[in-house]
């Protein structure tokens, strides 16, 4: 899990040793409703959150400039070379760098960001491969951390002949969910534009945007999963979710019926988005609500495209969150995102594929993968 904060990004309590964190003492996450225990179980949350300081009034501010923070998981994904095979019949599999929180941190540098990573991987080859390819990225890595005792996150993800995929992961646990409080980079979090320290609610509120990031595998159940996700769902003001995440937390009601997404809509959000692959996207906030077409692309690997919808999303949160409370802007933010999304999928794996913003401006204004 990760939390965007403002054009901070604070996360991931998904590895603190508590069961709550408070945010601004303003918004705390609790974790006592898990059927496994807090650490391991939340971290099989691997969600990814935004939160943004605001004024002490509670109105909108735009900044110039954002440091994006984000906290989480980075592991390799091997991702087969062929598509439409088990990972059994699979000739052979590329290595991938990925994790949620870090595919953001790339992908908002890409675009012309500013954005760190807080995480811990193995002190092991993978490990060391990882940080030097944020960096490469241009992605600060100063709150990155090494575990001797701990192998870095591995997952075997199988392509389906449309993209889609499937995952095996290799945690027991891995270096990424053994994080401890004493190892966060304070003062890395802290040098994030106009957050110092995250001050208390009465001086400066927080807008915390949250995306599940569904993967089954890693909880014991599906019911276990639906409580932890939904057990702090009324804490994010803006939620991002799949039109399958929509299905699922609502034991199978139809995801592209309003008023079935409008049940997950809480008063506390300011922005509810449901993203629908190829399909684009819709948005609902309490005063407007609407669809963004998506882009026609060949999908060759579908890895990290929702990813790549979140990075383009707070890039651009990050410059304006104004655009909250725009719908015209809005819609314009998230045609972005979604050509952000659409050109990731044209690639294998998640970091190599996230596009660059000059990529994306071309995308837009040539048509080319319309």
């Amino acid at each position: 899990m990760s939390l965007y904060s403002g054009p901070f990004c604070f996360g991931s309590v998904a590895f603190l040793p508590r069961n709550s964190v408070s945010f601004g003492q303003s918004k705390t996450v609790r974790t006592s409703g898990f059927s496994s225990p807090p650490l391991p179980s939340f971290a099989r949350l691997n969600e990814k959150v935004i939160a943004k300081a605001l004024p002490g009034d509670g109105s909108f501010k735009t900044e110039d400039s954002s440091l994006v923070v984000c906290f989480g998981e980075l592991l390799i994904d091997f991702v087969p070379t062929v598509n439409g095979v088990s990972l059994a019949e699979a000739p052979a599999f590329k290595k991938a760098p990925g994790g949620a929180p870090a595919n953001v941190a790339v992908g908002i540098a890409r675009l012309g960001g500013s954005s760190a990573f807080i995480g811990k991987v193995g002190e092991d080859e993978f490990g060391y491969m990882l940080s030097d390819i944020l960096k490469e990225n241009n992605v600060n890595c100063e709150g990155m951390r090494f575990d001797p005792g701990a192998r870095t996150a591995l997952a075997f993800v199988t392509l389906k002949s449309n993209g889609e995929r499937e995952f095996m992961f290799y945690r027991n646990p891995s270096a990424d969910m053994l994080l401890e409080e004493s190892e966060i980079d304070f003062d890395l979090i802290r040098k994030s534009a106009h957050i110092a320290a995250i001050k208390a609610a009465t001086d400066a509120g927080v807008v915390i945007s949250y995306d599940p990031n569904l993967r089954l595998p890693l909880w014991p159940s599906a019911d276990s999963a639906r409580e932890g996700i939904l057990s702090i769902w009324e804490t994010a003001d803006i939620i991002k979710v799949s039109d399958e995440e929509v299905s699922f937390l609502t034991q199978g009601e139809d995801p592209y019926n309003d008023s079935v997404v409008r049940k997950l809509f809480h008063p506390n959000h300011k922005l509810l988005l449901v993203t629908e692959g190829p399909g684009g996207c819709r948005y609902y906030t309490k005063d407007f609500s609407g669809r963004v077409d998506g882009l026609k692309v060949e999908a060759v690997d579908t890895t990290g495209a929702g990813d790549a919808f979140v990075a383009g999303t707070l890039s651009q949160l990050a410059d304006d969150l104004s655009l909250l409370q725009n719908e015209e802007k809005l819609r314009d933010a998230l045609k972005f995102s979604n050509v952000c999304g659409a050109l990731t999928v044209t690639g294998r794996g998640a970091i190599p594929a996230l596009p660059t913003r000059e990529v994306v401006l071309n995308a837009i204004l040539s048509k080319s993968v319309a």
